[in-house]
Parts: C-alpha cells; sequence; structure tokens
C-alpha cells in the first residue's frame, strides 16, 4: 500500500523465528505482539486492533501461530504468559505491560491501553490480507443459482469459521453481516435455520457483493 501526505503506512511486522521476536523488540520499545490462530476470533480480534492503529503509532508484530509456533513459543518463554490464539500483548522495553485473548479483544479493553500510546499525526493506513475472492466466488455461484440456499448457507459459514485472516473492521463486519457468529450454534449449522428466516438470502447477498466491491 502506497504512503500518501494524507495516511502514514502502520509497522506490520511478521515474527516467523524466535530470532525475529527478539529483534523486533529490540528495534521498537514500545510494540504490540499479535498472535493469530486457526479461525474467525483473529479476524475479529484484528478488526478491533485495526481501528486502533489507524489512529495511534503502534508497531505490531504478528505470528501465525501453526505456521511459525517457534515464535510462538519465544513470546510464551519471555513473559510466562499462556499461549492463547488470536492474543494480543504491548510491549515497553522488551516486557509485557498489557495481555487480552480471544473474544476479550474488545474496543473496551483496548481503549484505555491505547489512550497511552501516541496519537498519529495523521490516520495511519494498516494494509490486511486481501484474499477475499473465495467469499465473492462463493457468493456469485449462489447468486447465478449453482449452489442451493442450505449448500450456501454451509460453505459460507464454514469458511467464515475458519478464516483466519488479518482483516479489517469494515470486512469483519461485512462478512459476519449474513449469518453472524457460527460459534452460537453449539448443536450444529443445522441451528441457523432456514437460511431465509434472516431475509430475502438472494437480495443480502446481491447487496453484500456490491459493498465488497
Amino acid at each position: 500500500m502506497t504512503q500518501t501526505a494524507e495516511t502514514e503506512k502502520q509497522v506490520l511486522v511478521p515474527l516467523t523465528t524466535p530470532e525475529e521476536v527478539d529483534q523486533f523488540l529490540t528495534d521498537y520499545p514500545l510494540a504490540a505482539v499479535f498472535k493469530a490462530g486457526t479461525c474467525h476470533k483473529t479476524m475479529q480480534g484484528f478488526g478491533v486492533l485495526e481501528t486502533f492503529l489507524q489512529d495511534h503509532e503502534l508497531p505490531v508484530g504478528f505470528i501465525r501461530v501453526v505456521d511459525w509456533r517457534p515464535a510462538s513459543n519465544r513470546v510464551t518463554e519471555m513473559t510466562g504468559i499462556v499461549h492463547h490464539s488470536p492474543q494480543l500483548m504491548i510491549f515497553k522495553d522488551g516486557q509485557v505491560q498489557f495481555e487480552v485473548n480471544n473474544w476479550d479483544i474488545t474496543p473496551e479493553a483496548l481503549e484505555p491501553v491505547f489512550a497511552q500510546v501516541p496519537a498519529r499525526s495523521a490516520s495511519g493506513s494498516v494494509q490486511t490480507d486481501d484474499n477475499i475472492e473465495p467469499y465473492r466466488r462463493l457468493m456469485r455461484d449462489f447468486v447465478d443459482g449453482k449452489v442451493s440456499d442450505w449448500a450456501f448457507q454451509d460453505q459460507y459459514v464454514t469458511m467464515f469459521r475458519d478464516d483466519a485472516s488479518l482483516r479489517s473492521q469494515r470486512e469483519f463486519e461485512l462478512l459476519s453481516r449474513l449469518f453472524g457468529d457460527p460459534d452460537a450454534y453449539h448443536g450444529g449449522l443445522h441451528q441457523l435455520g432456514q437460511p431465509q428466516e434472516r431475509g430475502e438470502l438472494q437480495d443480502r447477498v446481491k447487496q453484500l457483493l456490491t459493498e465488497l466491491g
């Protein structure tokens, strides 16, 4: 993403090894580490974080736990804090000052913490994952009649539940609009009920496609 006069690019660094974790925390005396898990809790948690990063100057190192487990283990080793994913930690001079996990990564939890983080002189630009196409493709197939209501609901919710992308709050809110939180249906996806119960599904999918662009 190109930096412009109106925006300041957010420092977002992949941390894949223990050495990279150590170097990142040395380079940035005030910084955050975000551990990305394997489900949509990561998408939601990072979306919340992203809204604060637009207005505050805080370098973030992110760890995809499954792929970069040695880096994740290094953070656990140096902090003594039990691993969760997603997990957000804020460090000052190499020492953890704040930690929050899973569904507790909320605006209410982060607001008092970011009150102590330097504000940006201009709105920051956060470069998140750009892999929305699988959702678009599934929605187009549904609109074109290639996928039934039930099959679309099942495939969409499964895709959303397994989505561990670093997404903006806007993308998370748009994608979650169709069926909400899949973890709420503990008895299985059939508890979502009839696909049409939330309104005309075709119309809602077409509207979402338009908003996603």
